[in-house]
């Protein structure tokens, strides 16, 4: 009898209820006071918290925020862990993720110095919060990358097919171009690429732990 195995396997099943159950729990209670304690504040702000670095992947700014980034982990995420396994791959999102989040506070702080001390742009970007799975997402989108470097992927905008390698070093590219020159300052372009270093970094060590558990 062959065992029945469900099209979507349990981390990214269960991260996908996660964070819709949030995003509407957020809609029809004081949302206000719900972003205050678990979307992600600069250090020094009178609303960060410690577990902030965490809750935040979970939080979402509007509908489209958490469709695309429940698309992509729906997308990239099945067979990912399918092959990392549900454990490495649990860690692997939340190694993404937070580091995603350790990046995004550390260019707070250099913003926040340029800023200068009690001026009036200090004080509303130390309560300027930042929300969404993206970091852990473009974790994702690496390790489909460095696993699967020549499969296709098929863009959206424009409709065409492009290797996966190609795909995410521009992506990455286009974040760092995004982040330098301040374009699309709503977007916390570091946070996806402090996501895609972390990924990398983990995927080098695993696999360096690898070789060396099956070296004879």
């Amino acid at each position: 009898m062959t065992q029945y195995r469900p099209q979507t396997p349990p981390a990214v099943l269960n991260l996908l209820i996660a964070n819709c159950v949030v995003y509407f729990a957020t809609m029809l209670l004081d949302t206000e006071h719900i972003y205050e304690l678990f979307a992600l504040f600069p250090v020094g702000s009178p609303f960060f918290e410690i577990w902030q670095p965490v809750t935040y992947m979970f939080m979402h700014g509007d509908f489209s925020h958490l469709f695309f980034n429940m698309f992509a982990l729906w997308m990239f995420g099945r067979g990912l862990e399918q092959e990392l396994g549900t454990k490495r791959f649990l860690i692997y999102y939340f190694v993404c993720g937070i580091g995603a989040a350790l990046v995004q506070l550390g260019m707070a702080q250099i913003d926040l110095m340029r800023l200068g001390h009690m001026s009036i742009a200090h004080m509303q970007y130390l309560c300027t919060p930042t929300v969404g799975a993206s970091g852990a997402v473009f974790g994702l989108l690496l390790a489909f990358g460095m696993l699967h470097p020549n499969a296709t992927i098929m863009l959206l905008i424009p409709p065409i097919p492009m290797k996966a390698k190609w795909f995410v070093i521009i992506y990455g590219l286009l974040e760092l171009v995004f982040g330098i020159s301040g374009r699309m300052d709503s977007v916390a372009h570091f946070a996806h690429l402090g996501g895609m270093f972390w990924g990398w970094l983990l995927l080098i060590w695993w696999r360096y732990q690898d070789r060396k558990r099956y070296r004879y």
